[in-house]
């Protein structure tokens, strides 16, 4: 399609949109003026001060009744906004935060530490160089002990006959 051909198809929606959004102008202000005739009549001013006093009495409760429902209305409007704020919070806390895939990186810890830190801080991870050392203490045995075992068992004997025989 041509340039000029899209250009003329383009004002020709923009014209057909302008004349109907005029229309639905005209027929809003009908609609208005109709619902106005209809509910607001004109109140009859001729009388005494007296009948105009009640007249304005009766406007005034009337206009308290519609501030009345209108703050309700703005209320539950409010009240409905925070419930869908809520839920909308609700939806992003269970759809969670992706979390971005994580390089593999070959770095020791203390290059890591160093990387955190800064150059400033020298930390060692190596742990165990601040441990304590600790010798083992080596058990000996009695010599007596590794002697004669027809000894050892003749011992075990007695013990086994104490608790046959009690």
């Amino acid at each position: 399609m041509s340039s000029s051909r899209r250009h003329h198809l383009k004002s020709l929606i923009l014209s057909i949109a302008a004349t109907w959004i005029e229309e639905e102008t005209a027929e809003n202000i009908a609609a208005k003026a109709a619902y106005m005739s209809e509910h607001c009549v004109k109140p009859d001013l001729s009388g005494d001060q007296a009948a105009l006093m009640e007249i304005c009495k009766k406007i005034h409760h009337l206009l308290d009744k519609i501030d009345e429902e209108r703050y309700d209305s703005e209320s539950k409007v409010t009240k409905c906004d925070k419930e869908i704020e809520d839920l909308k919070m609700k939806v992003v806390e269970l759809a969670g935060v992706k979390k971005p895939a994580l390089k593999k990186v070959r770095m020791s810890a203390d290059a890591m530490l160093q990387a955190l830190l800064g150059g400033k801080h020298k930390v060692t991870m190596d742990l165990r160089s601040s441990l304590k050392q600790v010798k083992k203490e080596v058990k000996e045995e009695p010599a007596e002990a590794a002697g004669d075992w027809r000894k050892n068992i003749e011992d075990k004997a007695d013990r086994k006959k104490m608790f046959e025989t009690a």
